[in-house]
């Protein structure tokens, strides 16, 4: 049977909701027999992967790496998979730096497969990182089933973090990977109140376009100060908000009215 969440509230009460009852939630989601199964392939194995094809080999194993980053849903994308895990991600020429989306980055580097130091595998507490990664955005991606904007609210935290934690990139910079690691930028986004079609405008653009959205919204745009334990509520509030905004103006369409009536109706006139 797969986990289902309790989710008894959407929006920031739901979020709020999940925050408490995560833990507990998350172990009973370990339970579970596909995760039970996944998680006893790297407790048993992933000490002796060191290399990309031994990897991509073993279906549990390639699960639970991609799923620790969010990239569950690319898991057929094998040649793609394969040249960033092999990527050095010291060399700003590698696909690992060079591809858009920098969650492959992130996990090119915590494998480190391409790496001079080699394949981090056999670390102490790899498997215990990588096990605790892959449930914890498992766990998001079954409430995602239900909530999309919970999912995105949940993993807000932490992917800011990733960023954040970058001492060596400047603010701009900062924003440049929020743009381009798509969680964040579609909290950031939403949050903001900036239309998708943002994403067409050159990247300076779309630079002022968050900067000065959220100066308006937050009193700042310095990433040092919006990660702050005080501001990201704030900022998972507002996307929240908006998200079901967004949901109650899209039900009041002709297109949705006519729908429900169809519905209500039985499709018969």
């Amino acid at each position: 049977m797969s986990f289902i969440p309790a989710l008894p509230m959407s929006g920031y009460a739901g979020w709020a909701y999940l925050a408490r009852t995560r833990d507990a939630q998350t172990e009973v989601l370990s339970e579970s027999p596909r995760i039970a199964r996944n998680l006893a392939a790297i407790r048993e194995d992933i000490a002796q992967v060191r290399d990309v094809e031994t990897l991509m080999a073993n279906r549990p194993m390639l699960e639970v790496a991609l799923g620790a980053f969010g990239l569950e849903d690319d898991i057929n994308n094998r040649f793609l998979i394969s040249r960033i895990l092999e990527s050095d991600t010291a060399d700003p020429a590698s696909l690992a730096n060079r591809f858009s989306d920098k969650r492959y980055l992130a996990m090119a580097d915590f494998f480190g497969f391409g790496n001079i130091g080699g394949p981090r595998t056999g670390d102490t507490g790899f498997a215990d990182r990588l096990s605790a990664a892959y449930l914890d955005r498992s766990f998001e991606v079954a409430v995602g089933e239900s909530d999309p904007t919970l999912r995105l609210a949940l993993g807000f935290g932490r992917e800011l973090d990733a960023v954040t934690a970058r001492k060596e990139l400047s603010d701009d910079a900062r924003w440049f990977t929020i743009m381009a690691t798509r969680p964040l930028r579609k909290v950031f986004e939403g949050a903001l109140g900036l239309p998708a079609a943002t994403g067409a405008l050159d990247l300076d653009r779309q630079l002022t376009a968050f900067r000065s959205r959220a100066e308006a919204a937050f009193g700042t745009s310095d990433l040092a100060e919006l990660s702050g334990t005080d501001m990201r509520p704030q900022i998972v509030r507002r996307f929240l908000a908006q998200a079901q905004i967004s949901a109650a103006v899209q039900a009041t369409t002709p297109a949705a009215s006519a729908l429900a009536i169809l519905t209500a109706g039985g499709g018969r006139p």
